[in-house]
């Protein structure tokens, strides 16, 4: 049906092998603003220098400054002294007039440029000069567009851009290829403008259009088109199956309108890319999010042209990155066929999460790397990666250090995606009031996968309050519920969630907001999620012992029903954290709290159902040891006097079966159940009527035997 004889970015895939740009007048960027040509030929030297003074990973970077036309106001020598860094002058028009001077900087050493405008312009330039690309921060519409004193701001942001986090490296990445294979599904109207993209798309993709029943077949034989119902569809990008129902085919030749062949259910395909003219439903959940999947309104001629330009792009080989880590050995979600955590399951929406037994599944094809998954998940099993999460508690700590050093105080952090927030940011700043001087932005690649551990380390690290900037596409329930848990823990009301219609609403929040203050010194972010959460709530909450958590926290205690409890430990044997543990010589239920992730595996996995959970935190050092949750007597041998088992239990066992079961009919039997393993083995070898004793044994023959034997014949 759709024939792969041809040879997919969207969103963030990435096309490999293709040049930074190649527009030809500005190919030659050197030569345009008249850079000298002395600066090539001392890069070599440099680089050599600088790497032999300083190491390769130890480069020192210069800030290059540029007022932007005189539109701010930069103090090079308190950003300087703040930060660390060697700091040019002030330029005024670096990305024009004084193009030469950005190519000299370039040229000396490790450039940090405070212009991301005209970023690409700088990148040009570099290659030009075969020089290292520099890096970039912005210092104009995230500070120097704002109002009040914004120099703590931009040191703290030029001292962020200067840290690894922001060279943004992922994990690992995948290959996609998409050979430009393209399904048009067309819905009840609108067919000629479905046929129209497909005449566009054919000379590029390799295109089949799917009409419904009564659709007229063109005669445009560039592209394919089939009549029938899409029935089932999965994969992504490059690698979509699909089943159909009542599938018919055009069968060729004749003359007039064409025929169709008989219908054929369960009929499956596959293909690269899907353009969904149908309107709602989608074929998959979070539809923007799934790479290679396209809707548009076949009423509405923009959507359609957007989709069809978009869709002219998606050929080649294209590189995914592996957003999140998964550790399975860590993962909580099942033992012995037995259900506890499905917290990823139940909020990622592209569902790119499975169960696989014991532990879950992540399609990297489908993944969007909202990182929802990494901010719920309990034991850490499934890290964010893009980057990882201790360079996010790095630059969280480098920027509040920073703007204190700069004589800044009591900062509020804004926390936005690199998509709409950042736009936001910029029109604020371009258009509006620009953000507030004390308002310090940290963009994030994914805005769910900022939870309670990162709100937290923020608000420890010494900003006095913590604002995400979500938009209706932002996995709002995620965040949320993060934001109430980190509320929980800190015991502040200095988290929230901003949704600003538009830039001039963003800024009217931000500028109305009440002045808060720092609630503790500040700390270290140091470890794992687990480990700088509990760091932080106890610098929050110092006098605080015990904190009430909400339902579905992943911290907290096992209660005992000590009457129903038989120490059958078996919630012990399943415990995946190791939170539950025994005594090898004693009857006994042992629990640490630190450990436990409140998976519900045990509650799950008792018999007696007298297991259950009580979200909580325990500040004091009593979350670290293992404390005794429910134990008993131990039985004593009737025979060698050695302690086994639980009394209660064997006693309510022999009182059950003696006298009433077949096996414990008579004392002698009846006494192996108050007996330890090894006496129970010796009295039922020894009993009369061993159920495991054969014939007797027979004699053993002797030479006698055998003369005799010859004897008597």
């Amino acid at each position: 049906m759709v024939h792969k004889h041809r040879i997919l970015p969207i969103q963030r895939i990435v096309k490999k092998n293709i040049p930074h740009m190649q527009h030809g007048s500005c190919n030659n960027l050197s030569k345009k603003y008249a850079v000298y040509e002395p600066l090539k030929a001392r890069l070599t030297s440099q680089r050599l220098y600088n790497s032999a003074a300083f190491g390769e990973n130890h480069l020192t970077k210069n800030l290059i400054l540029c007022d932007c036309l005189g539109s701010q106001s930069i103090d090079v020598d308190a950003i300087s002294k703040a930060t660390g860094l060697a700091c040019s002058r002030v330029h005024n028009n670096l990305c024009g007039d004084e193009i030469n001077l950005a190519a000299k900087g370039i040229a000396e050493g490790e450039a940090l440029i405070a212009c991301q405008q005209e970023r690409q312009k700088f990148e040009e330039l570099a290659e030009e000069l075969q020089a290292d690309l520099p890096a970039f921060v912005d210092i104009r519409d995230r500070a120097g567009w704002g109002e009040g004193n914004v120099t703590p701001k931009m040191a703290a942001l030029a001292a962020e851009a200067t840290l690894p986090a922001l060279s943004r490296q992922m994990g690992g990445s995948i290959d996609v290829l998409s050979e430009g294979t393209c399904l048009l599904i067309a819905g009840p109207t609108g067919h000629e403008a479905v046929l129209q993209a497909a005449a566009d798309l054919c000379d590029v993709l390799a295109v089949t259009v799917l009409l419904p029943q009564g659709g007229e077949i063109p005669i445009d034989r560039r592209f394919d088109c089939v009549v029938g119902r899409l029935q089932h569809a999965s994969g992504a990008l490059g690698s979509f199956s699909l089943q159909f129902e009542a599938l018919q085919e055009v069968r060729l030749g004749g003359r007039g309108s064409f025929e169709l062949t008989d219908s054929v259910d369960g009929a499956a395909s596959h293909c690269d890319i899907i353009i969904d003219f149908r309107g709602p439903p989608a074929l998959f959940p979070a539809p923007e999010k799934r790479d290679g999947y396209l809707r548009a309104d076949a009423r509405h001629a923009p959507s359609v042209a957007k989709a069809v330009l978009t869709a002219s792009k998606m050929i080649g080989t294209f590189e995914k990155p592996l957003y999140v880590r998964l550790e399975e050995s860590l993962c909580a979600h099942s033992r012995a066929e037995k259900p506890a955590c499905s917290n990823c399951l139940n909020v990622c929406p592209t569902g790119a999460i499975l169960s696989a037994g014991e532990h879950v599944t992540i399609d990297p094809m489908i993944c969007a790397g909202c990182g929802s998954c990494a901010a719920v998940c309990p034991s850490g099993a499934i890290s964010y990666d893009a980057p990882s999460i201790d360079i996010l508690f790095r630059r969280i700590n480098t920027l509040a250090e920073t703007f204190s050093k700069a004589g800044g105080k009591n900062p509020l952090l804004l926390v936005h995606d690199d998509n709409s927030g950042a736009e936001m940011i910029s029109l604020a700043a371009r258009f509006c009031r620009g953000l507030p001087s004390s308002v310090v932005p940290l963009e994030v690649d994914g805005l769910a996968g900022f939870g309670h551990a990162e709100i937290l380390a923020a608000l420890a690290c010494g900003f006095a309050e913590v604002n995400i900037l979500t938009f209706p596409t932002s996995e709002i329930d995620v965040i949320d519920a993060q934001i109430n848990l980190a509320k929980a823990l800190g015991g502040l009301g200095t988290v929230h969630r901003l949704q600003p219609t538009d830039p001039e609403a963003l800024c009217d929040l931000l500028y109305s907001g009440t002045a808060a203050e720092m609630a503790c010194a500040p700390i270290l972010p140091i470890g794992s999620r687990r480990q700088v959460t509990r760091l932080a709530a106890k610098a929050l909450q110092p006098e605080a012992n015990v904190l009430d958590l909400p339902i579905g926290a992943p911290y907290g205690a096992v209660l005992i029903d000590t009457e129903a409890c038989s120490l059958c430990l078996a919630c012990v044997s399943l415990c995946p954290s190791g939170a539950l543990g025994d005594n090898e010589d004693l009857p006994q239920l042992r629990f640490q709290e630190d450990a436990c992730l409140q998976c519900g595996l045990c509650s799950n996995i008792c018999p007696e159902k007298a297991i259950t959970l009580k979200p909580q935190m325990d500040l004091t050092d009593q979350a670290f040891t293992q404390k005794i949750l429910h134990e008993e007597e131990p039985f004593a041998c009737i025979e060698c006097g050695s302690l086994f088992g639980v009394k209660s239990t064997v006693e309510k066992i022999s009182k059950k079966l003696a006298g009433n079961h077949a096996m414990f009919a008579n004392p002698a039997a009846s006494k192996m159940i108050e007996m330890c393993d090894n006496c129970r083995i010796q009295a039922q070898y020894h009993s009369t009527d061993n159920p495991f004793q054969g014939d007797a044994r027979p004699r053993v023959r002797t030479t006698d035997d055998y003369l005799s034997k010859r004897r008597d014949h």
